[in-house]
């Protein structure tokens, strides 16, 4: 009995799906450091500021009443 040995054609990728994923995957890793990295170190924690109101009380308070002339 002979045994066929049935190899597939090749199909012509040799890599470039690879290469060009590699390529895509360290740009973006350059635009992280570029812009990624300022940005969180420019990040401190955050200030909740809350406005105090200025309130001016007198030292006293006249509460006579007089009546108009």
């Amino acid at each position: 009995m002979t045994t066929v040995v049935n190899s597939p054609a090749p199909s012509g990728d040799n890599g470039t799906g690879f290469l060009i994923g590699i390529l895509v995957l360290g740009a973006l890793g350059l635009l992280f450091f570029y812009y990624g990295l300022p940005a969180l170190r420019g990040m401190g924690p955050v200030k909740i500021e809350v406005a105090t109101p200025a309130i001016v009380v007198p030292n006293s308070v006249d509460v006579n009443v007089k009546p108009a002339q």
